[in-house]
């Protein structure tokens, strides 16, 4: 993409073809980026061009189209190692997602040294998957499990934080971007503070990494998580990012193919990093559109991206404002371009299929966040999210098509 390019709303959204249809004889006004963001045409082309040309599975193969695939393979773990500015391509190690990359840590680093009575810390915005693996651990090794308080802006209690470390302290996993609320964690704060008692860190970024650009070594996290197709890449792939002597210790997840050197029926020895935590064929195509999509991005003025989002969230809260019965959850000043709303008198579910008739795909319920819409006794709500290929005209038509649903249901 030429220079010319990089703030053009209109070239960019021009590079993702499924923004140019119609739902319900409606323009698609699409504002469902955080579930999964679209894809542009560059991911797609890589995805269908590695079935119609190169495909072959990876590592060990005899011939041409094998060796070809392995190349394109490895050269995407590269170029993720670059884009999260990882030490060494072996410590990104390919998974199915976010939900598989914690629950990899939570069964190998974290079970196998916690003991009865050690503690890990999670926040009360998490995602079930930064919840549900760690209650696991707890169960399975006796530990406990402390929340950090939310505050009625939807902000960490980073004070309730730091009260919660102690030398029992063995495991921090937080959110860096809660997918509920759109809060922005200060997580660089949160794992210097958890390094200072000896704990190990890990950070779902989900929500982040489709903002603004993630320096795994500057934060000095233990390891990182998130899921390709938020990063407009392909469903099916995850990242996880950990320092290479954690992962170096830690046993594998899954046995199988490719994750061993040699086996026999007396004795299994691993294979190196990062193959030892990738058993059995790799998602080869997902990481090849994945690096296409990285390619995208740096092509790309993200820091111009990011105010542009900033613009998106600051005419939804402006246009809120004005209008009559809106409530909004989650309103820390420091967000991504999350917009999650109730409109008095209506459940969240009523609202979403309602603008859904006017081509407007929003989320709606508890958005995999219960805890956090216990703590603010809804049921769920309605959440918009915005990314770069979004203009301030669709905002406008998100707000145009409440007022039709207010007419409607109230």
């Amino acid at each position: 993409m030429s220079d010319s390019k990089k703030m053009d709303i209109e070239q960019i959204r021009a590079d993702f073809p499924i923004l140019h249809q119609q739902v319900n004889g409606k323009p698609l006004v699409y504002l469902d980026n955080g579930a999964t963001t679209q894809k542009p045409q560059v991911v797609i082309d890589a995805l269908a061009n590695y079935y119609r040309t190169t495909n072959s599975n990876v590592h060990r193969g005899a011939h041409t189209l094998s060796d070809q695939a392995t190349q394109m393979f490895e050269d995407a773990r590269i170029t993720m190692q670059k884009f999260l500015n990882a030490e060494k391509s072996e410590e990104i190690i390919w998974t199915r997602g976010t939900t598989e990359s914690i629950n990899l840590v939570a069964q190998t680093w974290v079970r196998s040294n916690l003991k009865v009575g050690d503690e890990i810390i999670i926040s009360g915005m998490e995602h079930h998957s930064n919840i549900v693996p760690w209650q696991m651990v707890c169960e399975q090794t006796g530990a406990v499990l402390k929340v950090i308080p939310v505050l009625d802006d939807g902000s960490l209690d980073y004070d309730g934080y730091l009260k919660l470390l102690n030398d029992k302290t063995k495991f921090v996993a937080v959110v860096h971007v809660s997918n509920a609320l759109g809060t922005l964690n200060p997580v660089e704060d949160i794992i210097r503070e958890a390094h200072k008692v000896g704990a190990k860190t890990l950070i779902d970024g989900a929500q982040a990494v489709a903002h603004w650009d993630v320096d795994v070594q500057a934060l000095d996290c233990d390891f990182y998580a998130f899921s390709g197709h938020k990063l407009f890449g392909p469903t099916g792939l995850g990242v996880l990012y950990g320092k290479e002597a954690l992962l170096n210790a830690m046993p594998p997840y899954q046995g199988g193919g490719e994750m061993i050197l040699h086996v026999s029926f007396e004795k299994t020895t691993y294979n190196v990093l990062p193959y030892k935590f990738e058993a059995g064929t790799p998602n080869i195509a997902g990481a090849i559109a994945m690096a296409a999509a990285i390619d995208y991005l740096n092509s790309l003025d993200r820091v111009a991206l990011a105010k542009h989002e900033d613009a998106l969230l600051a005419r939804a809260n402006e246009l809120a404002a004005q209008a009559d019965g809106i409530r909004l959850i989650g309103t820390s000043k420091n967000k991504a371009s999350v917009f999650s709303f109730l409109i008095d008198g209506t459940h969240p579910h009523d609202v979403g299929t309602l603008l859904d008739q006017q081509g407007i795909a929003v989320r709606t319920g508890h958005h995999c966040a219960m805890p956090v819409m216990e703590q603010f006794d809804i049921p769920g709500t309605v959440r918009a999210s915005f990314t770069f290929y979004n203009t301030l005209e669709e905002v406008d038509a998100l707000f145009k098509a409440i007022e039709k649903v207010k007419m409607f249901l109230l």
